[in-house]
C-alpha cells in the first residue's frame, strides 16, 4: 500500500471547510478538487502537497513512486469518482466526495487500485440534501449511541445496498443496426459489432442496397423504428454510398457512414459519403472501432452504463500512453 489516501471532492463540506474558512457548504468544484494526506495517524493523516508526495521517493516492490506514478493515481482517482458519480445520479443522489487508496502489483509493478470503496469511503446525499445524507457520517454525527441510532444506520447501508444493485443493472436500452450493401462488406461490419459489444450495446447486422432495392431498405428502417427502441444505424456500403444518404433523408435516428473503403478507389469513393445534399445529416467515420465509439457516446448521454465504459476505456487510453512515455524516457537515458 502506498501511504497515501487521495480524496476527490465535487461539493464542499466536511474537513474542507475547517481547512479553507470562507468557503461555504455546498461549493461545488469544477473541475474536481483532489486533495492527498499522508497516512499517519499519530500526526492525524495531516495534508500533503505534490510535491512532498515526490520528494518522499516512496519505494514499493522495487517502484519508485515519482511524476508517472502520482499522475496515474490522480487521474485514475478522477475517473474512478466519475464513474461513480454519473452512476449515482441515476438514482438521485449526489456523490459529493470521496476517498482512496492504492497500491502496486508486486509481479508488474503496476499502480493499482488498492482499497474497497464502500460507504464508509463516500459521502452520499439524496436529492443533494445533507439532512438525508446515508453513508457513515451518520454513524460520526451521532451524539449519543444508542440501538435506535444504529438502526438508523443499519437501514442507512441497507438503503444504499438496494441502490447498488440497481446501479448494476444490464438491460440494454439501445442497439445499434448495421446496415451492410452486400455481403463483402462482412468483415468490416463484424469489427463494428465486436466494438459495440465491449461497451454492451446490441448489434444486428443486415444486408440491403439502396441503389437495388430501396424499397427493401426503407422497409427495414422502418422495422426498427416501428418497435420504439432507442437505434442508431451505420451504413456500410463500398464504391457509391446510398444506402447513408437514403436513410439519414428517411428517419430521425441517428445515420453514421462507415465505408470499407480501398486503396485503389478509396480516394474518390469516399466523396458519396461526404458531399451529401442540403437536409441530411449523417455524419462519416472510416474506422469500425472509431464508429463503434461514436455510437456508444451517442448512448452514453443517457445510459450510465455504456457512458462509464466509455470513460474507463479514456482512462486506460491515457495510462497507457504516459507508461509508454515513461518506458521511452528510461531507454533515451
Amino acid at each position: 500500500m502506498i501511504p497515501i489516501e487521495w480524496v476527490c471532492r465535487r461539493v464542499a463540506t466536511g474537513s474542507f471547510l475547517k481547512r479553507n474558512p470562507g468557503v461555504k457548504e455546498g461549493y461545488r468544484f469544477s473541475p474536481l478538487k483532489m486533495e492527498m494526506f499522508f497516512k499517519d495517524d499519530a500526526n492525524n493523516d495531516p495534508q500533503w502537497s505534490e510535491e512532498q508526495l515526490l520528494e518522499a521517493k516512496f519505494c514499493l516492490s522495487g517502484l519508485t513512486i515519482g511524476q508517472c506514478e502520482v499522475d496515474i493515481m490522480n487521474r485514475s482517482t478522477v475517473a474512478i469518482f466519475e464513474i461513480l458519480e454519473r452512476a449515482w445520479a441515476t438514482q438521485n443522489c449526489t456523490l459529493v466526495d470521496m476517498k482512496i487508496e492504492f497500491g502496486v502489483n508486486v509481479k508488474t509493478q503496476e499502480i493499482v487500485l488498492a482499497d474497497v470503496i464502500d460507504n464508509d469511503s463516500w459521502r452520499l446525499w439524496p436529492a443533494g440534501d445533507r439532512s438525508q445524507q446515508k453513508d457513515k457520517q451518520v454513524y460520526r454525527d451521532l451524539k449519543e449511541v444508542t440501538p435506535e441510532a444504529m438502526q438508523m444506520v443499519k437501514r442507512n447501508f441497507e438503503w444504499v445496498s438496494e441502490r447498488v444493485k440497481l446501479l448494476l443493472e444490464s438491460q440494454a436500452s439501445g442497439r445499434v443496426v448495421v446496415l451492410m450493401g452486400s455481403t463483402s462488406d462482412m468483415a468490416h461490419c463484424e469489427k463494428i459489432k465486436k466494438a459495440c459489444t465491449s461497451y454492451g450495446i446490441p448489434c444486428i447486422l443486415r444486408v440491403t442496397s439502396a441503389h437495388k432495392g430501396p424499397d427493401e431498405t426503407l422497409r427495414i428502417k422502418a422495422e426498427y423504428e416501428g418497435d420504439g427502441v432507442p437505434t442508431v444505424f451505420v451504413a456500410v456500403a463500398g464504391r457509391s454510398n446510398g444506402l447513408g444518404p437514403v436513410m439519414s433523408g428517411n428517419t430521425a435516428y441517428p445515420v453514421i457512414n462507415c465505408p470499407p473503403l480501398t486503396p485503389d478507389w478509396g480516394a474518390q469513393d469516399v466523396w458519396s459519403s461526404l458531399r451529401m445534399p442540403s437536409g441530411l445529416g449523417c455524419s462519416t467515420i472510416l474506422s469500425p472501432e472509431a464508429a463503434a465509439q461514436f455510437v456508444a457516446q451517442i448512448f452514453g448521454l443517457t445510459d450510465h452504463r455504456v457512458w462509464c465504459k466509455l470513460r474507463a476505456s479514456m482512462l486506460n487510453t491515457w495510462v497507457s500512453l504516459k507508461l509508454a512515455d515513461k518506458k521511452l524516457q528510461a531507454c533515451s537515458i
